[in-house]
């Protein structure tokens, strides 16, 4: 157990870090519990305490598992771990949710109530755009006030000056790295075939291209030439973006970003997330 470590403190590193934790606040309490209400933890994804403490092991399992399904989902939960008898009286069952509570059962001798709010803090999703066109850079300078953490890749010659992004890669290898990601092809002209190439190779959440039905039609035949799976193009939106009748880079990277967030908030509803 880490108590002595200030779970403030630490929580304000990882957020800097950009670390994916849980944050589990005691919310309520009855009869007897080790933990009262304002205790805090700081959970981390493989399920270890890195600080704080929230009662013993009457109460610790229940909000490490619904810690791990928050950290999933992204979803805060509210989790209720009472004993058998409560649990009996109000018609729920271990596990079952209801009205925004996920019930658990308490199966220490105390048979007291504790009540944990459980709040995933997640890493800024990840927006990598392929390319140094208008387009791209008006989509890194968008993205960042959105909360998404930017990477540019292209290649650095072809920038006049340098952007405000979190990464720059010269040339289009990426990294993985373990997040939401959404990557978007804005080379237009320079490169496209390698950018759109290295694009359906790398995991995301959402591939677009930028350019038009007829240029992202003769790319797909190309690349099937060279070998790429015809599945695997099929995943890339090509043209990217909403249809709202854009012209300027501005206004086109308005419309992919605004496609991105209408199918990143449609997945986190639960909703199919299809590109459209």
């Amino acid at each position: 157990m880490t108590m002595h470590v200030d779970v403030m403190d630490l929580m304000a590193k990882l957020k800097s870090s950009e670390e994916a934790f849980v944050l589990a606040t005691v919310v309520r309490t009855v009869s007897v519990t080790a933990a009262k209400a304002g205790a805090k933890a700081i959970i981390r994804p493989d399920g270890t305490i890195a600080a704080g403490w929230i009662g013993g092991g009457c109460a610790r399992g229940a909000v490490l598992r619904a810690a791990t399904q928050s950290l999933r989902d992204g979803k805060a939960r509210l989790v209720s771990i009472q004993p058998g008898d409560l649990l009996a009286e109000l018609g729920v069952k271990p596990g079952e949710a209801r009205g925004g509570v996920q019930f658990a059962r308490n199966m220490c001798p105390s048979q007291g109530t504790m009540d944990v709010f459980i709040e995933p803090m997640l890493p800024r999703p990840s927006l990598i755009v392929f390319g140094a066109s208008p387009v791209a850079l008006a989509l890194a300078a968008q993205a960042r006030p959105l909360g998404f953490n930017v990477t540019l890749a292209g290649p650095m010659d072809d920038l006049v000056e340098v952007p405000d992004v979190d990464h720059l890669v010269d040339g289009f290898a990426i990294e993985p790295d373990g997040r939401e990601r959404y990557l978007v092809v804005s080379t237009q002209g320079r490169g496209d075939e390698a950018a759109l190439k290295a694009a359906v190779a790398a995991k995301a959440d959402y591939v677009g291209f930028v350019g038009s039905h007829r240029k992202m039609a003769s790319l797909k035949r190309e690349l099937t030439e060279d070998g790429i799976e015809p599945t695997a193009l099929d995943r890339v939106k090509g043209p990217a973006g909403l249809d709202l009748g854009a012209i300027t880079p501005e206004e086109i990277a308005l419309s992919v970003l605004a496609e991105i967030i209408s199918i990143r908030r449609r997945g986190q509803r639960g909703e199919t997330a299809q590109q459209a």
